[in-house]
């Protein structure tokens, strides 16, 4: 009876000091692309949001705890991660992921489970629907809205869109047509293709016979070179414009000199050293790529990493303001209650004020223009 009894007490002894450990950290789910076409994004993703927690390891007088899942570039693999992260793992809040398409996985088990998700990438669910979810992003209306009012000043006239053949391109395509009539801009083709296609030469093909004056793309990561590769074998002389997701180590090589002269939606973070000292973003942004260089031995060279950085920076500034114990749906819900209460946060991309029925908490102190210029971002002017 004894043994019995010392059995029962330290069974006991065991719970009390799981649920302590359980009130005291809170656990991050983080789904991103590690493998598979969007890659290019989402190992930038990771090595981000570590950054982040390497500088600041503990948020509202708790530890942190990170779980990182890899999708494989699959919504649906994107989708059971984040199941298994919220049932399985109990976590307080989900990060993530690399693509539009897996991000709105997410985003359905987020608000199945009341557990709130903060996407690095752009993700529009209207409605109630979306009621858990915020991004980081910049919505692609305002990044396309400032690459339309480049293309006017620069006389454009006519204008060829190619994009992938998801939600991504979708958004895209959308966000130019927006702009391009009020501007006086003509769209004389929507061509697509998969993020997994090795060739777009036909599409290319139907653009160059249409001669517009300038070609927009788009796409993101790796695969977004393809249409600048093949516009450049067809001696396609015209100007060339993208995506904000275009901002990558991995783009700008396979690209070379087919994007030279390629211009960009940005957030200011790519082009800190360029702001002046009064801009706040500037020293947020300088602080990221100190921590940066010094948890992955090395600067970054994409706009990928900063996004989950500042995911983490909103992170940490609700779980100052929200009330209750992690681990519990109270504490998910007052976690969420205070992300989408966010005033005046300034992170590396933009200065995020988030409201109940707006997913997107930036302005256009989140944009800039850059151009490739031997290899290089910079600042267009």
């Amino acid at each position: 009876m004894k043994t019995k009894y010392k059995l029962l007490a330290l069974a006991a002894t065991a719970l009390a000091a799981a649920q302590a450990f359980a009130a005291d950290t809170i656990k991050i789910g983080f789904i991103s692309s590690l493998s598979g076409p969007v890659a290019a994004l989402g190992i930038p993703y990771e090595k981000g949001i570590r950054a982040a927690i390497a500088e600041k390891p503990t948020i509202a007088g708790r530890k942190v705890e990170l779980i990182v899942l890899d999708d494989a570039s699959d919504p649906t693999t994107a989708g059971r991660n984040a199941r298994k992260l919220v049932v399985d793992d109990k976590v307080d809040v989900l990060i993530g992921t690399s693509g539009v398409p897996g991000a709105m996985a997410i985003a359905a088990v987020a608000k199945e489970t009341g557990t709130p998700l903060i996407s690095p990438t752009p993700v529009v669910i209207p409605g109630p629907e979306g009621a858990w979810t915020v991004t980081v992003s910049q919505p692609f209306p305002l990044m396309v809205a400032a690459v339309v009012e480049r293309m006017k000043k620069a006389g454009v006239k006519t204008v060829a869109f190619i994009g992938f053949s998801d939600a991504l391109g979708d958004l895209a395509y959308d966000s130019l047509a927006k702009s391009a009539e009020p501007a006086g801009i003509k769209i004389v083709a929507n061509e697509r293709y998969a993020r997994s296609d090795s060739s777009v030469a036909g599409q290319v093909l139907k653009i160059v016979a249409q001669r517009p004056d300038a070609v927009f793309a788009g796409n993101s990561g790796t695969p977004g070179a393809l249409p600048y590769l093949a516009l450049q074998e067809r001696g396609y002389k015209g100007q060339i414009y993208g995506t904000h997701g275009l901002i990558n180590a991995d783009f700008v090589r396979v690209g070379g000199a087919s994007i030279e002269g390629l211009q960009v939606p940005s957030g200011p973070v790519l082009v800190a050293d360029q702001l002046p000292d009064s801009n706040p973003i500037k020293k947020v942004s300088m602080a990221f790529r100190s921590s940066y260089q010094k948890t992955n031995g090395a600067a970054p060279t994409d706009a990928f990493s900063s996004y989950t950085y500042d995911a983490y920076l909103l992170l940490a500034d609700a779980a100052a303001r929200a009330k209750g114990e992690p681990g519990t749906p109270a504490y998910k819900t007052a976690l969420r209650d205070a992300i989408v209460s966010t005033k005046e946060l300034v992170g590396t991309h933009g200065v995020y004020n988030f409201k109940a029925d707006d997913r997107y908490g930036s302005d256009q102190r989140a944009v800039v223009i850059v151009r490739i210029e031997k290899g290089q971002w910079k600042l267009a002017q």
